[in-house]
């Protein structure tokens, strides 16, 4: 049976009474993801920074279609640490997850958005492997060294295949500016902002030499960790881990005062 409706508005008809809103269906709340605007250094609590409000969140279909989703991009950030973010495409996702390619357009409209959100769901899971490490530690040296070990710990256990997930891509973007390019860049500022803020929080209880200079030790820190990542997956030798973790704790016991 056809339905016909008037160009009349409800409210205008005398006598008819509108028409009762729809119910609004309610979702069930879940795990946080990552939005544009907040980093997992955020979620974690670790970089001082409020966090985001939730509401600019998009709804997923179905459960079906959240776990279809996190599937597909946890392959593509996977993906991107060997074969480069710009690299992936829908087809080699869908070979790759033997999936059809119109099954991988429907979630995501264009390649900067898979591109984006494959960035979101790596800094979900650098959150997992590495920054919880450091919120559980107590604030100071014991968290710089907890982060810098579960950092290292994460490449040793292979989380991505081609190490460090924003060393790789950050390597690939760094001459070429866009969206993508910025969100790389802002997980890696959160980042070096949380080991300074770390290096702070030390130098005021008196754990590392007042005099310090907190930029410095911070670079020293992060090329040790970046130099760790780039020659294990180049030479796949442990022993480059170990002398990173040496090569921390050597830094820190310098500090001291």
């Amino acid at each position: 049976m056809r339905v016909k409706y008037s160009k009349t508005p409800p409210e205008s008809r005398e006598g008819e009474a509108a028409a009762e809103p729809k119910p609004v269906r309610k979702t069930k709340p879940g795990r946080a993801r990552l939005l544009p605007s907040q980093s997992s250094l955020e979620l974690a609590g670790l970089a001082g920074a409020s966090p985001s409000p939730l509401t600019d969140q998009p709804q997923r279909s179905s459960p079906k279609g959240e776990r279809s989703r996190a599937a597909i991009l946890t392959a593509a950030a996977s993906l991107a640490t060997t074969h480069g973010l710009h690299g992936l495409s829908i087809g080699q996702l869908a070979s790759h997850l033997d999936m059809s390619k119109s099954g991988l357009y429907a979630h995501f409209k264009s390649k900067e958005e898979l591109e984006l959100a494959t960035i979101d769901v790596a800094a979900e899971i650098f959150q997992r492997e590495v920054l919880d490490a450091g919120a559980s530690a107590p604030p100071g040296l014991r968290r710089i060294r907890a982060l810098a070990d579960a950092f290292i710990d994460h490449l040793e256990r292979r989380v991505f295949p081609g190490g460090c997930f924003f060393a790789a891509v950050a390597a690939e973007l760094d001459t070429q500016p866009g969206p993508t390019r910025d969100r790389v860049a802002r997980v890696l500022s959160d980042w070096l902002k949380l080991l300074t803020r770390c290096m702070e929080e030390a130098r005021a209880t008196g754990e590392i030499d007042r005099k310090t200079e907190i930029p410095q030790a911070v670079f020293e820190a992060q090329s040790m960790l970046i130099a760790a990542n780039f020659m294990f997956v180049m030479s796949n030798d442990p022993a480059t881990l170990t002398r990173a973790k040496k090569g921390i704790h050597n830094l820190l016991s310098r500090l001291r005062p």
